[in-house]
């Protein structure tokens, strides 16, 4: 084998996170702009220009969120067993939702008349919002721990089914974190808009981009204070060698300003979320100078950089137990076997460069900048 086992844990918990930033770089930005269509647009022509400069991209950029949900699956299949039996109605909410974007973007063009327009704008728009929201309420709930465990045979349990299950998954913190999603992944689109359209439509975000990137300062260091006072989980000791139940034979302790304590051993990880705000904070002096490309850089590492915030307070968990702290999983039992990570990780090698040049290569060959007669000629 190239890696040993432990390595290989380690690898695809890295390789997961730098698939979730790829999303929420492509899919996000691109959800993003379209829930800005009526904030931008004046008039269903300026709206179809908007939808111009992500139509080419909207569907090869839904390529990264399959690939992560594939990811997680193949390379943490208890996670993926765990949340479907918890979040169900959570997913398929964003489903649902996601439904409607490939629908608007093919029945908008199909009639010109200004009633159906509008309404296929509505429907694109809720369909690219409720997903950066609910993704964002994800990210919360996995800090504060889902309410699941494990029985002797590790099969999972939740104590809710249908609305009493997805309704507490909507607590404040978590909503929170949903507008920090929103706010940030907002930011981004106003700078595509401001990229890819004429001064005329791109120039009304200027100031929007500033007050997005701000808010999201404010929100993403709210959460961070709300946040300390959290409980967190600490892996005491691993399951011993040759345990039948390797997941539920771990020794896990619940500790206070837990979440911090990845934080509190290893001081230079400060430097992340500090990055994060200095780059939302640059992001928005760069929109509102008109530097389009310059924000978009550094919005786009400070999104990087939020994740990567989220992924150092968990480690070495994936999807912490409010109820049974034993039962929560981490990359030392919840991932597939030596051999299976290996092949992954020969797929990933060969495939992800792939996919990024064929991603590449679409935005370089569809770059000009679109104006309102451009979304009326294109159908959009």
């Amino acid at each position: 084998m190239l890696f040993d086992y432990d390595t290989l844990q380690v690898i695809w918990w890295i390789l997961v996170g730098v698939l979730l930033i790829g999303f929420a770089l492509t899919n996000g930005m691109d959800m993003a702009v379209s829930t800005l269509l009526f904030k931008v647009g004046q008039n269903s022509k300026e709206r179809g220009a908007i939808i111009s400069t992500i139509a080419p991209h909207w569907d090869g950029n839904q390529v990264w969120l399959i690939t992560a949900g594939g990811a997680i699956f193949a390379a943490w299949p208890e996670v993926y067993a765990a949340s479907f039996s918890g979040l169900y109605w959570g997913m398929l909410l964003v489903l649902f939702a996601i439904w409607l974007r490939p629908l608007a973007f093919d029945y908008r063009s199909h009639n010109s008349d200004e009633t159906w327009l509008k309404r296929w704008d509505i429907a694109l728009t809720v369909g690219s919002l409720v997903p950066i929201l609910i993704f964002g309420v994800a990210f919360g709930n996995l800090l504060q721990g889902l309410p699941f465990w494990a029985d002797e045979n590790v099969r999972w349990h939740y104590d809710s089914v249908f609305l009493t299950a997805l309704l507490p998954l909507l607590d404040p913190f978590s909503l929170l974190c949903g507008l920090v999603s929103v706010s940030m992944l907002l930011t981004q689109g106003c700078l595509w808009i401001q990229l890819r359209t004429v001064d005329e439509i791109g120039s009304r975000v200027r100031g929007l981009t500033l007050k997005l990137a701000l808010l999201t300062v404010v929100l993403y260091g709210i959460a961070g204070i709300w946040a300390y006072a959290f409980d967190g989980y600490q892996l005491t000791a691993l399951a011993p060698e040759g345990s039948f139940h390797a997941i539920t034979s771990k020794s896990v302790e619940v500790v206070p300003h837990g979440l911090f304590a990845n934080y509190q051993k290893v001081w230079i990880l400060w430097l992340v979320p500090v990055i994060s705000i200095f780059c939302f904070i640059k992001a928005g002096i760069a929109g509102v100078k008109g530097n389009a490309v310059k924000g978009i850089i550094y919005n786009s590492v400070a999104i990087a950089f939020v994740i990567i915030t989220a992924a150092c307070a968990m480690f070495p968990f994936v999807m912490p137990s409010s109820i049974d702290p034993e039962s929560s999983l981490t990359i030392w039992d919840a991932s597939s076997s030596h051999f299976t990570l290996q092949v992954m990780l020969y797929a990933v090698i060969i495939f992800v460069p792939i996919a990024l040049a064929y991603t590449i290569w679409a935005y370089r060959r569809m770059w000009n900048k679109v104006s309102a007669e451009d979304g009326e000629v294109s159908g959009h």
